[in-house]
């Protein structure tokens, strides 16, 4: 690129930068005189943290407390998805039919369905057919004080915690027919002599695809993985359907107790666009370790 397309570029970026400020500007006006709304973001930090009289601490209150739990819920359903993901993806890229065929119909079916139908049926299915026959609020009522606490922390309240593993499978179902995808087309991506290579060798196939094939495609899929990590933040949302007390429940609760509309949800907007840009930020920086490893 010569000198003077550089500075084109340059004036161009900096144009559109002054029109998307201007347009900031001129829509903030038109809340501010054409709405007639009466800002009170002096409210907002006191549903974000309070203090308890009772420890004498700053404890998280309504809107961190559903940061936390959109936090585990997104933990837990990626501990589950990506092992499961990796799994339909072998499944997809086998050489036998039949474990094409699991592989093949098990995203099928779930990329094909609205993730707010499945995360009905699973919670009528899962929560109130299966999981009470498990007696989980039971077993919890029964472990010492400690192991309820961290219990409640890792997962959620113990009346709660039946429809939070509910929505954490369901959510773990969702994500791995996309992961699958992903890790099938990462190793249908590494050139065919790789695969040669390795049989000249005298390598079985499940050797050739860890010490070989999957290292290549991991470096391959990072992107596109840390992208569903993302989606699946935002897909979390979708639980509050089942109550669920994660970020985006929390936020309609507050709205509907307090009338601030727009001060909780640019407050709940800017909770989720700092998780995501986080993971984006870290999936980054592990992008540039996996190309220059020293």
């Amino acid at each position: 690129m010569t000198l003077r397309s550089s500075s084109h570029w340059s004036r161009l970026d900096t144009c559109l930068l002054l029109g998307l400020f201007a347009f900031l500007a001129w829509l903030g006006y038109r809340v501010e005189t054409g709405l007639n709304y009466q800002w009170q973001w002096q409210t907002i930090p006191q549903y974000l943290l309070r203090h308890d009289l009772a420890t004498a601490r700053w404890v998280p209150n309504l809107l961190l407390q559903g940061l936390l739990t959109t936090i585990r819920l997104s933990f837990w359903s990626l501990l589950i998805a990506l092992p499961l993901g990796l799994l339909v993806g072998l499944l997809r890229t086998s050489l036998h039919l039949f474990n094409r065929l699991v592989g093949g119909s098990f995203v099928t079916l779930l990329r094909n369905l609205p993730p707010l139908v499945l995360i009905l049926i699973f919670y009528f299915f899962i929560s109130d057919q299966l999981l009470p026959l498990l007696q989980i609020p039971e077993l919890l009522s029964r472990l010492p004080e400690t192991v309820r606490q961290w219990a409640t922390m890792c997962l959620a309240p113990p009346d709660q915690v039946e429809a939070f593993i509910a929505a954490v499978f369901t959510l773990a179902l969702l994500e791995a027919a996309y992961i699958g995808e992903i890790v099938r087309a990462g190793i249908n991506s590494i050139d065919v002599g790789q695969w040669q290579v390795g049989q000249a060798l005298g390598m079985r196939r499940w050797q050739l695809m860890r010490h070989i094939i999957l290292p290549q495609a991991l470096q391959r899929m990072i992107p596109p993985l840390a992208g569903q990590t993302i989606s699946t933040i935002k897909d979390s949302a979708i639980v509050s359907v089942i109550s669920i007390q994660e970020l985006t429940f929390q936020g309609m609760e507050l709205m509907a107790a307090t009338y601030l509309t727009f001060e909780v949800w640019l407050t709940v907007t800017l909770l989720y666009f700092l998780l995501t840009y986080s993971c984006s930020f870290m999936a980054g920086r592990l992008e540039k370790q996996f190309r220059h490893p020293y």
